[in-house]
């Protein structure tokens, strides 16, 4: 028995299943005021997420000194510390992913925001060097479960015209931060302005200070009306899309169109584990080696290598280890750069042309640098300028990777997707990366950071060459169109999904 709809758009029935023009109505919006409280709630924590990771980067080498406050190496710092992170947010990942699929997306997107600004709070006021490898592995715990709950929130409230270029720019917004983080260090390791074993915790208790305000702002996003109605809460999902309709009107001076359709589904609290895996795997194989791979050259790029850049300067190049800060700042607004004017693109000459050229030219540009690097033809800057043009399209590329893994899985499937995607491709790329590159760029030998250069090109190029042939075509698509939720037909048995899916 499905249920009759009434002019709001949602009425659930006493069987559990529910006829909705939520996702229609969502889609349909224009862009407004509401949506942009939506990106600075959401979004602003990736700047969060680059002030962190740059500053340990380029606070390293004086956080390694004598006279630091801590007994602990750059190699450790970059390499020990930055694998206990990475391992964390892969675990948080997971962990708060399979939370955010059950509870929903705004309950997590609060908890995950304390858990981080907890961490990095007390990795602020680190004595020894087992506190500041178990706060680095605890930040990352928080921080990767922001990526699945805000992932999932971003794509379920953002309209399909609009969700690859918002998407895109706000993963891409970590690069603001790590320009922050960079120009920061660099005031931070003043040792005329602050003390060696003084300015590198001050660094760690600004982001702190960020985070809360971020806090503040968050706590105004809503509930995923998408999540809302699947999980019996069918008349919130309804009262809350009426409010912004006419939010939206009063602030355009006009009527909005009528949805363009209807999706009829049977409402359940959760989903199991067994059920997202085999949706993920056997349903969608092909989309599962896609995400896989994006994340996997992405991971080993970013993760592997940028952690070390500052040593590499450091290493090859004699640059003092305060002036690391205006190097990096420079990187970072070129990976800002990349979503910022290639992010429009997704949405109009689509997905699968700019997924795989963005890896493409990344690759294909890293090997150049490599190559050159490898010839001694490069200096500090010349060095900073190549890996601009680099990061640029990587930047591009890594951003739609969690913007893939987040459109094409079903709706009850999506948190748990985003998380076991970045927490295994991340995993590969991300824990063994910085721990094989930190010897690697350390070593002072050319031939080795040579390696660690090409290890990355490849990946990122293979990953080019599966989205060429596997990219899904989601541009200025619906969500549940791309992929039909697994509730859209009603069970024949509690827990199970039916054969079949209607979706206007």
């Amino acid at each position: 028995m499905t249920a009759e709809t009434s002019s709001s758009g949602s009425v659930p029935a006493s069987t559990g299943t529910v006829t909705t023009a939520v996702p229609a109505r969502l889609d349909r919006l224009p862009w407004s005021r509401w949506h942009w409280m939506i990106v600075i709630g959401l979004g602003t924590v990736w700047i969060l997420d680059g002030l962190e990771v740059t500053i340990v980067g380029n606070v390293a080498g004086r956080i390694a000194e004598d006279g630091s406050g801590l007994d602990i190496s750059s190699a450790q710092i970059t390499g020990l510390a930055a694998a206990l992170y990475v391992a964390g947010a892969c675990s948080g990942a997971l962990f708060f992913g399979w939370l955010t699929d059950r509870h929903g997306r705004k309950k997590l997107f609060m908890l995950t925001l304390v858990v981080y600004l907890a961490a990095t709070a007390l990795t602020a006021v680190s004595f020894e060097s087992w506190w500041f490898f178990l706060f680095r592995f605890l930040t990352g715990f928080g921080i990767g479960g922001e990526y699945a709950a805000i992932n999932s929130a971003i794509d379920e409230l953002i309209p399909s015209h609009y969700r690859g270029r918002v998407d895109l720019i706000i993963n891409g917004s970590y690069w603001l931060g790590a320009i922050g983080g960079a120009l920061l260090s660099i005031v931070m390791l003043d040792t005329d302005i602050f003390a060696k074993d003084v300015g590198w915790r001050l660094s760690f208790a600004l982001g702190v200070v960020l985070g809360l305000v971020v806090l503040l702002v968050r706590r105004h996003v809503p509930e995923s009306p998408r999540w809302q109605f699947i999980h019996g809460q069918g008349e919130k999902a309804d009262t809350l899309v009426s409010s912004v309709e006419r939010e939206i009107e009063r602030e355009k001076g006009a009527k909005l169109p009528p949805p363009a359709g209807e999706i009829t589904i049977h409402q359940r609290k959760s989903i199991g584990f067994g059920l997202i895996a085999k949706t993920v795997f056997r349903r969608y194989p092909r989309r599962a080696v896609l995400g896989l791979s994006l994340f996997i050259g992405q991971a080993f790029l970013y993760n592997a290598i940028t952690f070390g850049f500052g040593t590499i300067l450091i290493t090859f190049f004699d640059v003092p280890t305060g002036s690391t800060g205006y190097y990096f700042a420079v990187i970072a607004a070129g990976n800002f750069c990349g979503p910022l004017l290639l992010g429009h693109l997704f949405d109009t000459v689509g997905r699968r042309i700019m997924i795989s050229s963005t890896y493409l030219l990344s690759g294909v540009l890293l090997f150049g640098t490599a190559w050159l690097f490898d010839r001694g033809s490069l200096t500090a800057t010349t060095m900073t300028a190549c890996w601009c043009v680099v990061l640029f399209f990587a930047s591009a590329g890594a951003s739609s990777a969690y913007l893939t893994v987040s459109e094409i899985f079903p709706m009850e499937t999506r948190a748990m997707a985003i998380a076991f995607f970045y927490a295994l491709g991340t995993a590969a790329g991300g824990i063994s990366g910085p721990l094989l590159f930190a010897d690697l760029t350390e070593s002072g030998v050319v031939g080795d950071t040579v390696l660690a250069f090409q290890i990355g090109a490849g990946l990122m190029c293979a990953a080019g060459l599966v989205a060429a042939f596997l990219a899904v075509k989601a541009e200025r698509r619906s969500l549940e169109d791309i992929a039909e939720p697994l509730s859209t037909a009603v069970p024949e048995t509690p827990g199970t999904a039916g054969p079949g899916a209607k979706t206007a």
